[in-house]
């Protein structure tokens, strides 16, 4: 039996199936693949264009989980795995992977076609209520019926989009099988601020920023710091759009960085960093600066800037910066210059926190690595039970990477049942 018809579950039924098993795919949802069918906008990011090793590196330490899963279906395999469906693919500037059509559901049908030949039978709209371990294998109790089978397959799913039908029910069948939950907390969520300089700027979209997560208090031991790479007291960093909102930040660097901010204690423990131009040192920035005022000093100052940021922008943190909008270029003080151009390269944000799981797009904590081996996705606790997708204790990076982390372990559990 396979407990959950998403990403990871359609793959992991059609595998087992071709294999041999007679198997039974349970649904909750009337629909299979509800996900699928909403992500990436309905057009469905399937994976990255990268090697294994760029999808490893996307989910940060937790990523060397996945070598083995990658090498049983990496994105490459997985591509030309729909190619062998007849869904075309496409590669989007980024490295998006998305179908030709731009439809999610022809995503889905793929895997549903892949599903039907495999001889595996889909129960839809049956949601299971209750998973125990037996002499001879497994009991699972749906809202219809008692079953038994000899392996278990756990694609439930975490608590990421609940509308999708993922409300986390499998993270306490697993714990009652002995299984350690790490905490489940949103992530690649937006981010919520109440700073008012903020929601002024709603829809305002900054093409290239970098994001850092702080931890004012924290110091990063020297050891950690050599292996990420990452600044004492960063949690997280990383470069690309943002996006302003009326409750604070999305886009997709905000998104990335939201796991940092979901595993704090709270919000207000970190602060949000950015840096509005990353192509850009502070101290070229000054000198370009004062050579802009000595070039044209009666203009004013966010005209001094106008081909770097938007003007909206610049208005705001030149009034953040306690500089009059009016003040002229050639007026300006040495002091109010070091303040806008801290401001341009280190803007300091409180947030409040994120919009939560009913926003987010994956879900971070989950069942503990350790205790599932990567190598055949079978617990290491409960023999004959294989776990795979998001109700693992991975997420990685906006990009398709999560998709390609469900396809992977599901197509593993199934290759190894």
């Amino acid at each position: 039996i396979v407990v959950g018809a998403g990403a990871a579950g359609l793959l992991a039924a059609a595998r087992a199936a071709e294999r041999g098993w007679r198997t039974l795919l349970v649904e909750k949802n009337r629909k299979p693949g509800v996900k699928i069918l909403m992500s990436g906008g309905t057009r469905c990011n399937l994976t990255h264009d990268c090697d294994a090793d760029g999808i490893v590196a996307a989910f940060g330490s937790s990523g060397k989980f996945l070598h083995s899963p990658l090498a049983a279906l990496g994105p490459r395999e997985l591509i030309d795995l729909f190619h062998a469906e007849g869904l075309a693919t496409k590669v989007e500037p980024g490295g998006k992977v998305f179908p030709q059509s731009d439809r999610a559901l022809d995503v889905l049908n793929a895997l549903l076609g892949r599903l039907e030949r495999s001889g595996a039978e889909l129960a839809l709209g049956e949601p299971a209520s209750n998973v125990e371990r037996t002499e001879l294998g497994f009991r699972v109790a749906t809202d219809e019926r008692v079953l038994s089978c000899q392996k278990l397959i756990v694609t439930s799913g975490g608590k990421s989009y609940p509308g999708c039908g993922t409300t986390g029910e499998g993270y306490a069948w697993l714990a009652a099988l002995g299984h350690t939950i790490r905490r489940p907390r949103p992530a690649l969520v937006p981010l919520m601020s109440d700073e008012p300089w903020l929601h002024d700027l709603s829809g305002l979209t900054i093409p290239d920023v970098m994001l850092r997560v702080v931890d004012p208090s924290a110091e990063m031991p020297t050891k950690r710091r050599r292996r990420t790479g990452l600044a004492s007291g960063v949690l997280i960093e990383r470069r690309g759009s943002l996006l302003f909102t009326h409750f604070g930040l999305s886009g997709p660097a905000a998104m990335d960085v939201s796991r940092a901010v979901t595993g704090a204690r709270s919000p207000s423990d970190v602060l949000l960093a950015v840096d509005f131009l990353p192509k850009t040192a502070a101290d070229e920035l000054d000198l370009d600066l004062r050579q802009a005022i000595v070039v044209d000093g009666r203009k004013q100052i966010a005209n001094l800037l106008g081909d770097r940021l938007p003007r909206r922008l610049l208005e705001a943190l030149v009034v953040r910066a306690e500089i009059p909008l009016d003040r002229r270029g050639a007026e300006l003080s040495n002091a109010e210059r070091s303040r806008l151009i801290a401001l341009l390269k280190r803007c300091e944000i409180r947030l409040t926190g994120t919009r939560g799981f009913d926003k987010a797009e994956v879900t971070a904590g989950g069942v503990s690595l350790d205790e599932v081996d990567s190598r055949t996705m079978q617990s290491k606790l409960v023999p004959g039970l294989y776990i795979a997708g998001e109700i693992l204790d991975l997420d990685g990076f906006i990009g398709g990477y999560n998709f390609q982390a469900a396809f992977s372990t599901g197509f593993l559990a199934g290759e190894n049942v």
